[in-house]
């Protein structure tokens, strides 16, 4: 375990190797759970500040469901979420294109629509942010849906933290990621 900060980074996170593989999913894990995703307060405001901008890459079903519950909602757990279809289904951000689930707001992102890629959950995903005692802790969540990524980051080399390279530094930042890299090589290499 490496703590960087106020961060908790379990050896599994170090340690797994993971190199997503869309083509074997789909994009499960927008479909996949009882809840949507997680999002921070700042990403909640975005998201309802921007949604115009974001609704024409979205579905006629997720464009309804957020009519009907709003941008995010509040789950049972009391945290910020996105919207599920039927309250039970896909990520209302969800799209469906040949097949494979991809996230709306991501597909504005890349069109130049706005200026946010995706929630830090679900870029981060498949690592879970819960905080205790006034520490984050990256949570490695071992889902079925990911086995096919699992086998290809074994063959491909790839921690997981190297794959969520991007998404590490958009959340804490490069100076982290970079002690992140010397821990690895320094420990986790032998």
């Amino acid at each position: 375990m490496l703590i960087i900060e106020n961060v908790v980074i379990p050896d599994d996170v170090l340690n797994s190797e993971f190199a997503c593989k869309l083509s074997a999913c789909k994009g499960a894990c927008c479909l996949v759970g009882e809840a949507g995703a997680p999002l921070t307060p700042e990403e909640a405001d975005y998201l309802q500040q921007n949604y115009s901008a974001i609704a024409p890459f979205l579905t006629q079903k997720g464009k309804k469901t957020i009519s009907e519950q709003g941008t995010t909602v509040v789950g049972e757990d009391g945290e910020l979420e996105t919207p599920l279809v039927n309250k039970k289904e896909e990520c209302a951000y969800a799209v469906f294109e040949n097949g494979i689930i991809y996230c709306g707001i991501e597909k504005a992102y890349y069109a130049g629509a706005i200026d946010f890629q995706k929630p830090i959950s679900c870029h981060l995903y498949p690592v879970r942010i819960t905080h205790k005692d006034g520490l984050e802790y990256l949570q490695y969540q071992r889902l079925h849906i990911c086995a096919p990524a699992c086998v290809a980051g074994r063959a491909q080399k790839i921690p997981l933290f190297r794959f969520l390279r991007d998404a590490l530094i958009r959340k804490y930042g490069n100076e982290f990621y970079e002690l992140l890299e010397e821990f690895y090589k320094e420990r986790c290499m032998l």
